[in-house]
């Protein structure tokens, strides 16, 4: 499944790691990569700064970040700086060829990092989210989940779909319906709130499906 990669390992002399730096990023700016496997601690300069520079330099390739930084703070840091996703260690190989399935499948579905669901409309890089002219200030919590609607739009997701794919807790002693709920009606009162057309809808009994279309 990964067939082309770049492997480096800088040398111990001075300045290597800034030859390390230029070469991964004119590497990953000049070819095609589907994926990019990130780890943030890195020599010479951080991850996050090898990511804001790919960005900065336009690349859209979805980039997977490593750390065994756990913090909340720290996941925030590295998806507000272009992470596509977030991979805490120390983690098992299964999770990590999961993960990057998952974010070829976005890749495959979305197939553009800005998406238009009606008038709403939202870039997976930056993160910004507008409803017509309207600018919506979501968290990223709240982005996640949109995220994950808009991938399943005009079908319905289940919450526990919504806790597998966005809180990622498998092991929580306790459901997490009630979480859900109230992430899913802080967001429906940004999107929709005050607009004709309610593109977040509940069914009844089943779970949530975000479409462009009145309720019936």
């Amino acid at each position: 499944m990964i067939g082309r990669f770049i492997f480096a390992r800088p040398a111990r002399s001075r300045g290597a790691p800034e030859v390390f730096f230029r070469m991964s990023i004119l590497g990953v700016m000049r070819e095609s990569f589907d994926v990019v496997i990130l780890d943030w601690m890195l020599p010479g300069r951080d991850g996050i700064e090898v990511l804001k520079t790919l960005r900065a330099g336009g690349s859209n390739t979805p980039v997977l970040l490593l750390t065994a930084r756990d913090a909340v703070d720290d996941r925030v840091l590295g998806l507000n700086a272009g992470a596509d996703d977030y991979l805490v260690k120390p983690f098992a190989f299964a999770e990590l060829l999961a993960r990057v399935r998952a974010l070829l499948r976005r890749v495959d579905s979305g197939n553009a990092l800005r998406q238009q669901i009606g008038d709403l409309t939202f870039n997976m890089q930056t993160r910004r989210v507008a409803r017509g002219p309207r600018e919506i200030s979501l968290t990223p919590r709240e982005f996640d989940l949109l995220t994950f609607l808009a991938q399943h739009h005009d079908q319905t997701v289940t919450r526990q779909m919504i806790a597998r794919e966005v809180w990622r807790e498998p092991n929580r002693a306790t459901p997490l319906d009630n979480v859900i709920d109230v992430h899913l009606a802080h967001l429906r009162r940004k999107v929709d709130d005050g607009e004709t057309m309610k593109l977040i809808q509940t069914v009844r009994g089943v779970g949530f499906v975000l479409r462009a279309e009145t309720d019936a």
